[in-house]
């Protein structure tokens, strides 16, 4: 059981006092009642919650993207630097966290969540779940190492790299499509085909792409259709 002002604001209706205003004037009902108390306890398995004659359905996981921000570290926590979790204080879920990691310097998409079993299998190596990326070079990026990089290069592990889909945005731009979450793996693919990269930027996580509008720093919880995809591309089961 749990409060009803509660139960909105975890399916994303409002901040709390946002929604305790809404029960008050009487925009709420509970297996047909209305209710004008926030306090109301309703069981959020089993009881039919209504906003403005709107279905509600209630999930124990919660879902966002984050444009993240360079400067701050992929963590919950961390003493020296500013982590990205601290962009999400006002979210009324518990216990979320960066599905990967991007670092530091880097910017770009972050899925968080509290599905433990999904971060699982979406990192999982042998998922070979895509992720691109936008990079910056130092230098031109030139066919020879496209073709390295196309067929898998040395970046000091027990095995080559997987080949890596790259597409030419201008002279030092590029984007590129990895299938592994090695440690700085971009970095050092590109230092490996014989390049550097100066700037990063993740704009796609398996389906889930970078909302161009979503401005740096900020999230959104994800939809339904694209928690749906996340759970495809991660062999998960929807129906959870």
């Amino acid at each position: 059981m749990m409060r009803l002002d509660r139960f909105l604001c975890e399916v994303h209706m409002g901040s709390r006092s946002q929604v305790k205003e809404w029960i008050k004037k009487g925009m709420v009902q509970a297996d047909g009642l209305t209710v004008l108390k926030p306090e109301y306890k309703v069981d959020e398995e089993n009881t039919q919650i209504t906003f403005r004659g709107r279905l509600l359905s209630f999930s124990k996981f919660a879902y966002y993207v984050l444009n993240k921000p360079a400067g701050m570290v992929t963590s919950n926590r961390d003493p020296r630097s500013p982590v990205v979790m601290e962009l999400l204080k006002d979210v009324p879920q518990k216990n979320l966290f960066p599905v990967g990691r991007l670092d530091k310097d880097a910017e770009g998409l972050l899925l968080i969540t509290n599905d433990g079993e999904l971060a699982h299998r979406l990192l999982a190596p042998k998922s070979h779940v895509p992720k691109t990326y936008f990079l910056r070079l130092k230098e031109a990026f030139t066919k020879g190492q496209e073709k390295r990089l196309s067929e898998g290069v040395d970046i000091g592990e027990k095995k080559l790299c997987l080949p890596a889909e790259t597409k030419l945005i201008s002279e030092q731009e590029i984007f590129i499509t990895v299938w592994e979450g090695k440690f700085h793996q971009v970095k050092r693919m590109m230092k490996a085909a014989g390049n550097e990269v100066l700037f990063l930027k993740r704009v796609a996580f398996g389906s889930l792409a970078l909302d161009e509008t979503l401005a740096s720093g900020a999230y959104r919880p994800l939809t339904d259709e694209e928690i749906n995809q996340l759970k495809k591309d991660a062999d998960y089961d929807v129906g959870k």
